[in-house]
């Protein structure tokens, strides 16, 4: 395979691995969500022995943040949506259902591991690997 291929495939690569990133994107921001809200249910206590005034902070401040992350993930999942479709459709194009499949498995269900992968689809993992490189080959981006 030549250079210009192999980067060609990279950048496609990197196109369908796009989806698996807004993914993770989405899940740092439920996760922010889930501390933000255990810490105003769990505030943190200070035990030094020292007397100490009431932590309690305005309840605007806790809410303000926690709407700051609700619109940050409605703003991701939207992203998320729109990356998914496209990706989709694109691999939809595809002519040999063995490809498509590959590569729905790969980047759509977010199957790392290619032993995985070649055992969904009931394929040697070489067999696998070859569909998966022609995919890429006929992938228009």
């Amino acid at each position: 395979m030549d250079q210009e291929v192999r980067e060609e495939n990279e950048r496609k690569k990197e196109y369908l691995k796009s989806y698996q990133k807004a993914v993770r994107r989405e899940e740092r921001i439920l996760q922010e969500i889930q501390r933000l809200r255990l810490d105003r249910i769990f505030p943190e206590v200070i035990n030094d022995g020292m007397p100490h005034g009431s932590s309690q902070t305005d309840l605007s401040d806790y809410i303000i943040l926690v709407d700051e992350q609700i619109d940050l993930l409605k703003q991701e999942r939207l992203e998320k949506a729109k990356l998914r479709s496209d990706i989709e459709g694109r691999i939809r194009e595809l002519k040999n259902d063995d490809e498509q499949d590959v590569l729905k498995i790969r980047y759509i269900k977010c199957v790392n591991k290619w032993e995985d992968v070649a055992k969904e689809m009931n394929y040697s993992l070489r067999k696998t690997h070859k569909l998966h490189s022609s995919a890429l080959i006929h992938l228009k981006i």
